[in-house]
């Protein structure tokens, strides 16, 4: 944590049906709110978590150190891609409709 006077770990109980309290401490440190989302990772020293980013699911293309700038920079061009392929396919399924 960022203070001396708070906590670095903190435990909590799994229930039943597999689910955990993320400490209010942890919550309010990381900017955690409901809704949000948190990725679980497995580590050397065992579980890993952290607040998922906006850009999360780009992470399927990008590995997760990538700078922002490049991020963005991959995720303007997949946009122009997806963009200029649906298209394609549009015109492809206009032109065999007989339009």
């Amino acid at each position: 944590m960022s203070t001396d006077d708070k906590p670095e770990s903190e435990t909590t109980q799994v229930t039943r049906k597999g689910q955990v309290t993320i400490p209010k401490e942890f919550r309010d440190e990381f900017g955690l709110k409901p809704g949000d989302e948190v990725v679980w990772k497995i580590a050397e020293e065992g579980i890993v978590i952290r607040k998922a980013n906006r850009s999360s699911a780009r992470g399927m293309l990008i590995p997760d150190d990538t700078p922002p700038e490049k991020r963005e920079e991959v995720a303007e061009e997949l946009e122009h891609r997806v963009r200029d392929h649906r298209e394609t396919i549009e015109d492809e399924l206009l032109n065999d409709s007989g339009a």
